[in-house]
């Protein structure tokens, strides 16, 4: 057992520290939506879809900011190049398009990790979403998910990454009751759907893995050639909350993930409406 005399363990803090790190109270007595994002078009934020490409001349687009695409095969030959093909499939000009239709002044950019077939590998996800953490994007969205067990654990060390550098990853929860990730990471805000219309109805989960509910069924959504269809999934949803967060940072670009996803917990409908009542 160690003696009194031994050295302080790394990250103690020392009594002489505490002032150092004092905090200001940033937060109202109540935390409201207009608090929140009131007033907020996500001005400013940067936010990264890791997806099939986006077609960036479509209107419910509106353009972004950069393309990148991920190409290899395996870990010793993977590069991030600009994408001069944007989106190969439509899925992520879907979620490009609800983005931008919740926040209009959001920055955005792809990265595609996704093929034709609106597929991809374990290896090119992790190299998309390590590009994207490493750029300090402020949202990341992942409306996908992998079941390749060999990729899990670099995908939380990236998450956790992302986590630590103030990044907000939003992760859809797989449409089928599977195994998969990231969106099962504490680290991330993961994302299911709800059967609403209204595109700001979101709603906290008090039985996680899948922590929040936003509108993701029945929806009419951007597609290739400028067009739209009619879809469902919890990608979609997952583009929905990610919109949220960028309405929320604008408004406040301090907070951390941390603080962000409490922000979220306390303005969702199903806790509002408790406290309102």
């Amino acid at each position: 057992m160690p003696g009194a005399g031994d050295s302080l363990p790394s990250y103690t803090l020392r009594s002489q520290e505490v002032g150092a790190i004092s905090l200001a109270s940033r937060w109202p007595f109540e935390v409201t939506r207009d608090w929140a994002m009131g007033g907020s078009t996500g001005e400013g934020v940067r936010v990264c879809l890791l997806d099939s490409g986006v077609e960036a001349d479509h209107p419910m687009v509106g353009g972004v900011e950069r393309a990148v695409t991920v190409t290899g095969t395996s870990a010793d030959d993977i590069e991030v190049v600009d994408d001069e093909e944007g989106d190969v499939f439509g899925h992520g000009t879907a979620c490009a398009g609800i983005v931008r239709s919740l926040a209009p002044g959001s920055r955005i950019s792809a990265v595609r990790v996704l093929g034709k077939a609106n597929r991809g590998s374990g290896a090119i996800l992790a190299a998309g979403l390590r590009w994207a953490v490493e750029e300090g994007f402020d949202v990341i969205n992942l409306s996908l998910s992998t079941t390749k067990p060999q990729v899990i654990a670099v995908l939380h060390e990236l998450a956790d990454s992302a986590y630590f550098r103030r990044a907000v990853i939003v992760a859809s929860a797989h449409n089928r009751a599977v195994e998969s990730f990231p969106w099962r990471f504490s680290s991330v805000i993961s994302v299911g759907s709800h059967e609403g219309t209204d595109q700001m109805e979101f709603f906290y989960n008090p039985a996680p893995p899948v922590e929040f509910y936003a509108r993701g069924l029945d929806l009419e959504i951007a597609w290739l050639g400028g067009g739209t269809i009619r879809s469902s999934g919890n990608s979609f949803a997952t583009a929905h909350m990610s919109g949220i967060c960028a309405l929320i940072l604008a408004k406040h670009p301090e907070l951390s993930p941390f603080e962000l996803k409490s922000v979220l917990y306390l303005t969702a409908d199903n806790v509002q409406a408790e406290t309102r009542g």
